[in-house]
């Protein structure tokens, strides 16, 4: 055998990195001198934007969904409508579910040229907000965690609604209809069926029978392998707000106190009479309690400036824009990831 016979094989050159995500970046003006808010979704831009629908619903007053989300002078919002959600385009999902929608969370920071950034985010968003917040802590300031079940343990509890199955129960027989939106909502996610808005029924309707979102359908594979953060959030320093509904159906205020015991700097604060969104059942007071912790973090100072009593802020510090990363308000019929 030949010395060229006797060299070790060549090994195959890496397979190729995939394209970034790309973000379509739509920006609309809040009402406020100097704010902006941007909609940031994977895909095109297309005929709705999610930050001009938030700023309509601020405008109509604190009932309106999302009408907590409008901001103060001179800060910078960013809603983002994960893959999968709201009008992101919606490719099947490989590998673990937080890791790849923090995956797109992180390219969407380097793409606005943001270094940090706080979060507030509800059911799945909260377990991507963790999971970049583990792996990259540097570009994670404070967190407000709404309704989320980043961890496979404790087990739900007895009655705790699950989201496969009623993807199965909503998507089953007939398909799709208002009515089953309706009782789907009433049943699992607001504790008052009474205050439910018409247009959130109307919009996730519509979201939910979206040819993408409709494709999916009761697909589980395809929207990600479960992974369980709980050996990870002992590496989340960010301070961290678990802000809770009462009445969650999807992650009890058991579960909630079990998140508790897991993150090194946290705390528990419960809005009462809501369930699994209370950032729309009890917008003015979710506001409230979300402007005053991010006020309360290290070198934050309170925005003093007009805010109309009519559309609550969420104020943060001038070079740390607040993302909510809240799929589930405006796109899935159940919540993302629960």
């Amino acid at each position: 055998m030949s010395e060229e016979d006797s060299a070790p094989a060549a090994e195959p050159p890496p397979p190729p990195r995939p394209p970034p995500p790309r973000w379509c970046g739509n920006t609309g003006a809040t009402g406020f001198a100097g704010s902006t808010c941007t909609c940031a979704r994977p895909g095109p831009a297309r005929r709705r934007c999610s930050c001009t629908e938030a700023v309509r619903a601020a405008r109509r007053g604190p009932t309106s969904p999302r009408s907590w989300t409008r901001s103060p002078p001179g800060r910078r919002l960013v809603l983002v409508d994960l893959p999968q959600y709201g009008d992101s385009d919606k490719p099947p999902i490989e590998g673990p579910l937080f890791g790849f929608h923090a995956a797109h969370v992180r390219g969407l920071l380097d793409t606005l040229g943001l270094a940090r950034a706080d979060f507030v985010c509800q059911s799945l968003g909260g377990g991507v907000a963790l999971r970049l917040a583990a792996d990259s802590p540097g570009s994670v300031g404070g967190l407000v965690i709404t309704g989320s079940r980043p961890t496979a343990r404790p087990a739900p509890e007895a009655g705790d609604a699950r989201g496969p199955r009623l993807r199965e129960d909503y998507y089953g027989g007939e398909g799709p209809t208002h009515a089953k939106m309706r009782r789907l909502i009433a049943r699992y996610e607001w504790n008052d069926p009474a205050g439910i808005p018409e247009e959130t029924v109307a919009e996730r309707y519509r979201n939910s029978v979206d040819p993408g979102a409709l494709a999916l359908g009761t697909a589980t594979e395809a929207r990600g392998a479960a992974e369980d953060l709980g050996p990870d959030l002992a590496r989340v320093t960010s301070p961290v707000l678990l802000l809770w509904g009462e009445h969650d159906a999807f992650a009890g205020l058991g579960y909630a106190r079990h998140l508790l015991g897991l993150l090194a700097d946290a705390r528990l604060e419960v809005v009462p009479g809501t369930a699994h969104h209370p950032q729309e059942e009890r917008p003015a007071e979710y506001a409230g309690r979300v402007a005053a912790f991010l006020a309360s973090l290290p070198g934050r100072e309170p925005h003093r400036g007009a805010h109309s009593p009519a559309a609550p802020s969420t104020p943060t510090a001038p070079s740390t824009p607040t993302v909510p990363s809240v799929p589930s308000a405006s796109a899935a019929p159940i919540p993302g990831g629960n």
